[in-house]
């Protein structure tokens, strides 16, 4: 009985160790300029990766992932490029919505795009490409959706930078104008 309470308390803390809101962060890149076109690092992930099961077919903004055809999920570091941030792959004309974060994303000039399948996200792996922005995200919208989680090293990260590189638009709630016209099939910032 006392191994069993022994074992049990031992996953406890390796669990509360792995979870915890102060794990080491990725190392820091200077972010880009925030330009109208940009050559960044991309990355493809999947709902069905160990990190992501928690969360499902579910974004961090709590849609649907999305693949197709007119638009695609992205997740970035919203300090960088603010949730509902749009742009375009320059390579393959594709449209991407950025909706969901992540933590080896955090201080990084990176952007992970949604794949359905392992398949599809192997066949991306990693690659740098040059994006167009078509509509920059609204900062102030992403602090506060990050507020709730600021415990976590990650989340802190982002609303510092948020706070220090998007000092103007946080005083507004009003994003930037779409630069090109999408249509309707741009979802809006929740």
């Amino acid at each position: 009985m006392r191994l069993q309470h022994l074992l049990l308390l031992g996953f406890a803390l390796l669990y509360a160790a792995c979870s915890s809101p102060s794990r080491k962060l990725p190392t820091y890149e200077r972010p880009l300029s925030r330009t109208r076109f940009q050559t960044v690092k991309t990355t493809a992930y999947t709902h069905t990766e160990s990190d992501h099961l928690a969360y499902g077919n579910k974004s961090a903004l709590g849609t649907p992932l999305r693949c197709g055809p007119a638009i695609h999920s992205a997740a970035a570091d919203w300090g960088r490029w603010p949730a509902g941030t749009v742009f375009k792959l320059c390579s393959t004309g594709e449209i991407f919505f950025v909706d969901d974060y992540g933590w080896a994303l955090t201080g990084r000039n990176t952007i992970d795009l949604y794949k359905p399948s392992r398949g599809a996200m192997n066949a991306w792996g990693a690659r740098v490409e040059k994006i167009e922005i078509l509509r920059w995200g609204d900062p102030y919208r992403a602090y506060k959706r990050l507020k709730p989680a600021e415990r976590y090293a990650h989340i802190a990260q982002m609303m510092r930078d948020i706070k220090r590189y998007w000092s103007k638009p946080l005083q507004s709630s009003k994003p930037e104008p779409v630069l090109i016209a999408l249509g309707s099939s741009l979802p809006p910032l929740p």
